[in-house]
C-alpha cells in the first residue's frame, strides 16, 4: 500500500508539474499573440509626416538646390491678401487695409508697367537723340510691357504686406447692410482669375468652386452675365451660399447659379456654352498636407484616392475645354508644387482632346506674369506649361499653379 500510495504521489506531483508548465507556455504563447496585435494597432506615421517624406522624396529631384527652401516655408506661417470687396463701403474699407501698411498689389503692378514703359520710351528718345536721328529702328526698340487692363481681368484687387512682412490681417467686420470689407484668401490664389481675363457680357463657369475665394474674385470683376459655380460635394456648396451672402448684395445674387453636379460630366451637360471655364481641381494641396492632420489626403484610408488624383484632373480639365465655346478661354489650377499634378495633365488633355474630339487647343504664354508680379511673388522660372508660384520665406504665399488654354476648334 505504501508503494502505490508513493507512485500516486509522484503521479499526482508529475500532473502538476506538467499542468504548471502548460499554463506557463500558454500564458507565454497568449502574451506574444497580445504583443503581435498591440504592435499592429500602435499609431502609424502621422499623415502630415508622410506627406513630407513623399514630399522630400519627389520634390528634391523636381526642384533641385530650391526645394530645402521650398521645404522650410511649407512648413513655416502662411501669408494671405485680403481680397478687397467692391460691393462693401469702399472708402471705409480701403482706409482701413491701407492704415495696416497694406498695399494692392495689382494696382503696383500696373504702376510699374507704367514706368517701365516711360523708361523705355525715354531711353529711345536719348538713342535717338545721340545718334542724330529721330528715327529708332524697329528691332532697337525696347518692348513696352502691355497694359494690365489687356491681360488680366479687370476691377479685382488684393490688398497684401510687402516682402518681409509677417503681420496678419484681422477678420473682416460687416458694414451696416451686414456686408463683409474683404476675404483672407492666399493672395497667389488670385492669379489664376486673373489669368482668366474675363470681359463683360461672359458666361463663366468655376467647375470646383468650393470654398468660394475665386469664385468671390470673379464676382468683382463685374463682368460675368452669368457665372455657374458648381462643387461636387454638397457640404461645400453650403460654404459657397455662406460666402455669397455674407459678401454680395441680393440683386448680385441673382447672377450665381450654385450646383452640385460631378465636374467630370459638365461636357456632356453644357458643351460648347461658356466663355471663360476656371478649373481649379482637387489636388495633394502641398501646404494643408504638411501642416494638418484634418481631411488630410495622405491618411492611410485615402490612399487610393491620392493615387487617382492625376486622372480625376485630367477628366476634370477635359470637361472643362468641352464646356467652353469654340475660342473660350479655360485656367487650369492647383496648389500643388507636384508636376504630374500639373504640366502632365495639361500636356495629357491636350493630347486626348485632340485624337478623342479632334478639338485644338492651345497653351497660352502666361511669362507676362512673372515679370508683373515678381515684387509680390516668387516664380518658378522652368514650368514647360504655365506658371508655378513657390513658397518663400519673404513671400510665403503658394503654391500655385495656373496655365491658360485656348480652345481653337
Amino acid at each position: 500500500m505504501a508503494a502505490v500510495a508513493a507512485a500516486a504521489h509522484v503521479g499526482k506531483g508529475r500532473r502538476q508539474f506538467v499542468g504548471l508548465m502548460w499554463t506557463k507556455a500558454f500564458s507565454v504563447s497568449c502574451r506574444h499573440r497580445h504583443k503581435k496585435k498591440w504592435a499592429a494597432t500602435r499609431p502609424r506615421i502621422s499623415s502630415t509626416r508622410l506627406a513630407l517624406q513623399n514630399f522630400d522624396m519627389n520634390y528634391s529631384v523636381q526642384f533641385e538646390s530650391l526645394w530645402p527652401s521650398i521645404r522650410i516655408s511649407l512648413l513655416s506661417e502662411q501669408k494671405y491678401g485680403a481680397l478687397f470687396n467692391n460691393f462693401s463701403d469702399i472708402q471705409q474699407i480701403t482706409q482701413d487695409l491701407e492704415c495696416l501698411n497694406s498695399v494692392d498689389f495689382i494696382w503696383e503692378s500696373q504702376k510699374a508697367v507704367q514706368v517701365l514703359n516711360s523708361a523705355a520710351g525715354q531711353q529711345a528718345i536719348e538713342s535717338a537723340v545721340s545718334t542724330g536721328t529721330l528715327a529708332v529702328p524697329a528691332e532697337s526698340q525696347a518692348q513696352p510691357l502691355p497694359c494690365l487692363s489687356t491681360l488680366i481681368s479687370p476691377n479685382i484687387k488684393c490688398y497684401t504686406f510687402p516682402k518681409g512682412d509677417i503681420s496678419l490681417f484681422p477678420p473682416a467686420r460687416p458694414d451696416t447692410l451686414g456686408i463683409l470689407g474683404y476675404y483672407l484668401l492666399d493672395a497667389a490664389s488670385v492669379l489664376p482669375v486673373l489669368a482668366l481675363n474675363v470681359q463683360p457680357g461672359d458666361l463663366v463657369l468655376d467647375l470646383c468652386a468650393a470654398p468660394g475665394g475665386k469664385m468671390l474674385a470673379l464676382l468683382q470683376t463685374g463682368c460675368c452675365r452669368e457665372l455657374a459655380a458648381n462643387d461636387v460635394s454638397i457640404s461645400r456648396t453650403g460654404r459657397l451660399n455662406r460666402v455669397l451672402h455674407s459678401y454680395i448684395p441680393p440683386n448680385v445674387c441673382d447672377v450665381v447659379r450654385i450646383t452640385s453636379w460631378d465636374g467630370r460630366k459638365w461636357g456632356e451637360l453644357e458643351a460648347n456654352t461658356y466663355d471663360r471655364v476656371l478649373v481649379d481641381v482637387p489636388c495633394t494641396n502641398d501646404r494643408h498636407s504638411v501642416m494638418e492632420e484634418d481631411n488630410n489626403i495622405f491618411k492611410n484610408m485615402r490612399k487610393g484616392e491620392r493615387q487617382m488624383l492625376p486622372m480625376l484632373q485630367l477628366e476634370l480639365l477635359i470637361a472643362g475645354i468641352l464646356a467652353a465655346k469654340p475660342g473660350g478661354e479655360v485656367v487650369y489650377s492647383t496648389c500643388s508644387l507636384s508636376q504630374l499634378q500639373n504640366e502632365c495633365v495639361v500636356e495629357r488633355a491636350v493630347e486626348l482632346l485632340n485624337l478623342q474630339y479632334n478639338i485644338d487647343v492651345h497653351v497660352e504664354d502666361l511669362s507676362i506674369f512673372r515679370r508683373l508680379f515678381q515684387d509680390t511673388f516668387s516664380f518658378f522660372p522652368n514650368c514647360r506649361f504655365g506658371e508655378l508660384v513657390l513658397p518663400h520665406l519673404t513671400s510665403n504665399f503658394g503654391p500655385m499653379y495656373f496655365c491658360k488654354l485656348r480652345r481653337v476648334g
